[in-house]
């Protein structure tokens, strides 16, 4: 089961983390082992704070995270756990690499805010565009996410890694390598 591409304006309900969420917290060890479908995870996305998380999170709903998240394992069920929860994006203070990567290859909008867990409540609504890569808070204030090339925003538009091939038959990046043919 694939997931449609996100919009480019993403609207949605807040979830606020706290610093240094780690994989096994989103989607403990002894879940990532069990499975392969990607609805079966869902069930235990953050599991480590709320075994009945996905209970109560709605389609659209985001997430708010302050510093690391995602850190630990490398393996992809922590993202896609998310994603298939019904979480629309993350946006966190800082993000570890290998989950930031993840993310992008399975086409969860992941933008770094620095000081954005401070500017948000728990449930606010809250929009992000993936176009210019900002969030707007509930008060309308616009934060910029830190730059990422533009071929990884189109990337996220696109649904991720699989869905952008299956569309364009290349990888985003296959165009930034190619010689120049003038």
């Amino acid at each position: 089961m694939s997931l449609p591409p996100p919009s480019t304006i993403i609207r949605g309900r807040t979830w606020v983390w706290p610093d240094d969420v780690n994989t096994d917290i989103i989607i403990p060890f002894r879940f990532k082992a069990r499975t392969n479908d990607p609805v079966e995870m869902a069930k235990y996305a953050m599991y480590g704070f709320d075994p009945e998380f996905y209970k109560k999170v709605k389609p659209g709903d985001l997430f708010v995270a302050g510093r690391n998240f995602g850190g630990g394992s490398s393996r992809e069920q922590a993202p896609v756990a998310i994603k298939y929860s019904g979480v629309a994006a993350v946006v966190a203070e800082s993000f570890a690499r290998i989950f930031y990567r993840n993310s992008f290859a399975i086409g969860l909008p992941a933008l770094e805010v620095p000081g954005i867990s401070k500017q948000v409540k728990q449930f606010d609504e809250i929009s992000i565009s993936l176009q210019d890569w900002s969030v707007t808070t509930k008060d309308g204030t616009v934060y910029h996410a830190l730059k990422v090339p533009e071929f990884l925003r189109g990337l996220m538009r696109e649904g991720g890694l699989v869905n952008y091939y299956k569309k364009h038959k290349t990888f985003p990046w296959e165009n930034l390598l190619a010689p120049s043919r003038t």
